[in-house]
């Protein structure tokens, strides 16, 4: 199934359409959710008195039932990723075992106009990592980060206005950086649920054709919902969203894509480390390998899908090196067009705010430490020679 807007829903027309121009951006006045206008006593609140927060946002986060760790899990993590990281896993389990210390960036929607949102994050602290990450700042990219944890909300959906901000872990941003997608470009998400990278993606540039695709029902629907929250219907026709296994895309479309990101299905550790039902916990460890194959073949249709000349960034959230470097090793042996690219400049400029891992071989992993409590996130980037 097909689900796109206008002129965008027929895939297989992907190649004819890649030659799009930019868009027009939206005019309309921002409606903060989070920062409401207020009338200041002896004043009137015309246009010309600005807006004004009235709801600050806590400083403290609400207090939430605490999440329970799983010691099965734990104690595999402990075995396995004691072998893999050695000392540096004691420092990354410091960090994951106090989800309360974890923190979220705010990804600011350049559709909504939110000027005086940003005016507002600045204001509470917040800063912009990327400018300083080059040659990337060129692009209209923006993600606000902050030392001191602030609990913001997340926006409810509207069907009559966008949303002004995406949370997500900062680190999520590392595939979408390296992927480096330029105006004009066909670009596949093969498994884009629940769509923040796909929304950076958009942020980032404006493709000529733009799948994205995502085979779990569930998770299909949330990235349908999440592009309307932030898409205006000016760019939604070069959209097209489908549910098809990522693993027949390439035979089904082969040379079709200039830039593929593959943020493959994983272990992801966070979630799983506070599993609530321990017997599943417990068969995720049973299955865990297994995990690899699909990735494997997630990968290799990818490549498949791929233009002579183009890139596809391999992506996952968890520290594992057999989902991680093993795979890329794996599908980089079996190819002879295929060449890893390099990632340590990419890598070198966000260093300030991220921790990398040393020795990693196909690609970059950040890993979570305390004052750098972004990631795991690993990231391998590929070129099709020919």
């Amino acid at each position: 199934m097909v689900w796109g807007w206008g002129t965008a829903a027929a895939c297989s027309l992907a190649q004819a359409g890649c030659g799009g121009k930019g868009v027009r951006l939206t005019s309309s006045l921002v409606r903060f959710k989070c920062l409401m206008v207020a009338e200041q006593p002896g004043q009137s609140g015309g246009p010309d008195s600005g807006p004004r927060p009235r709801q600050q946002i806590n400083k403290k986060p609400r207090q939430k039932p605490q999440k329970q760790i799983c010691k099965p899990v734990l104690e595999y993590f402990d075995e396995r990723y004691g072998q893999e990281l050695g000392e540096l896993w004691d420092k990354v389990r410091e960090v994951l075992l106090l989800p309360s210390d974890w923190q979220y960036a705010v990804l600011v929607n350049k559709f909504s106009q939110s000027v005086t949102f940003e005016q507002y994050l600045q204001s509470q602290g917040y800063y912009n990592f990327l400018p300083d990450v080059l040659p990337f700042s060129q692009h209209s990219l923006r993600c606000y980060i902050s030392n001191i944890q602030y609990q913001f909300p997340r926006l409810q959906h509207h069907t009559d206005r966008l949303k002004e901000y995406y949370l997500l872990n900062a680190a999520s941003l590392l595939p979408v950086l390296a992927l480096d997608v330029h105006d004009g470009e066909c670009v596949l998400d093969m498994c884009a649920a629940p769509g923040g990278k796909s929304l950076a993606i958009l942020q980032y540039a404006t493709p000529g054709h733009f799948l994205c695709n995502e085979y779990d029902s569930l998770r299909h629907r949330r990235l349908k919902q999440a592009l309307e929250s932030f898409i205006p219907k000016d760019l939604r026709s070069i959209i097209s969203v489908t549910d098809l296994d990522g693993r027949h895309i390439g035979p089904r479309w082969p040379q079709m894509y200039d830039k593929i990101l593959v943020d493959t299905p994983c272990s992801n550790d966070r979630s799983w480390l506070f599993s609530s039902d321990v017997l599943q916990a417990c068969m995720r460890i049973t299955q865990r390998p297994y995990l690899p194959v699909l990735q494997r073949q997630l990968l290799r249709s990818a490549l498949e899908a791929l233009r002579p000349g183009g890139t596809v960034v391999y992506s996952t959230c968890t520290l594992s090196r057999a989902e991680n470097d093993d795979v890329v090793a794996s599908v980089l042996n079996s190819y002879d067009n295929i060449q890893a690219v390099d990632l340590t400049g990419l890598a070198r400029s966000l260093s300030d705010n991220f921790m990398f891992v040393e020795g990693v071989q196909h690609g970059q992993l950040i890993v979570p430490e305390r004052g750098k409590c972004w990631g795991p996130m690993y990231v391998s980037k590929l070129c099709k020679l020919h």
